[in-house]
């Protein structure tokens, strides 16, 4: 029992580090470098590790564990989005994570977000800043509803896209056999981005319980069973 509050201390002490990595690089850290940079053995940053996908702090690829696949809103691989800042560019994890990057990081003014259309891939991007919405009449679609998107976060995230315009959603969901989620604007998809990960960089971030999870999505406009919320 003794031991329960140094590991939750070295596992909070690599996921800043995972954090600073991404943020600085937009890569994903190696154990070793984590190792590195917090002075932990190896096989200690490993068991943090571990941990911190049980968590749901960080999410590690399921055939190497040394992977981190995803520390949101940053990714390793790409899932549709980039989002270039003034030196470093990053994968974004979604639509949501992609907007969520110039208010997480205070340095960057704004950001170069860029993807294509999963129907008719006509390209689009949009610099994002802290200051307000972008314009542009496209729309986000979220395939799954928040309560499953840990089942399988990479798919939820993967499928967390921006159209054309309603045509296109339906368009795709046509081709894909698909069942229609959860459709915003672009300003929904800023105010949602704007404050959720609100200190995720520092030590000692916790993160949202259900009910203020489901508070912080009713005060940016969303609504109903797919957020948790009553009709």
């Amino acid at each position: 029992m003794n031991d329960a509050v140094p590991e939750a201390a070295k596992a909070e002490q690599v996921r800043v580090a995972v954090y600073a990595h991404f943020a600085r690089t937009g890569l994903a850290p190696s154990p070793a470098g984590l190792a590195d940079r917090t002075g932990l053995p190896v096989a200690e940053v490993r068991a943090a590790l571990e941990a911190l996908h049980e968590h749901r702090d960080v999410v590690l690829d399921a055939a190497d564990r040394d992977l981190i696949l995803m520390a949101h809103p940053f990714a390793s691989v790409p899932l549709g989005f980039s989002v270039m800042g003034a030196r470093t560019l990053w994968w974004g994890g979604c639509a949501w994570d992609s907007f969520a990057v110039p208010h997480l990081l205070g340095e960057e003014r704004d950001v170069l977000v860029a993807t294509r259309c999963p129907a008719c891939d006509a390209p689009h991007a949009w610099v994002v800043t802290r200051d307000g919405p972008p314009d542009g009449g496209q729309v986000a679609h979220f395939l799954t509803p928040v309560h499953r998107i840990w089942d399988d976060v990479v798919h939820a995230c993967a499928n967390q896209r921006l159209f054309c315009s309603t045509d296109c959603v339906h368009a795709w969901l046509g081709a894909t056999g698909q069942t229609r989620g959860y459709l915003m604007d672009l300003g929904t998809l800023w105010r949602l981005a704007r404050d959720w990960y609100a200190g995720r960089m520092e030590p000692g971030y916790t993160r949202r319980d259900p009910t203020s999870a489901a508070a912080y999505f009713a005060g940016v406009g969303l609504h109903g069973r797919f957020w948790g919320l009553d009709d």
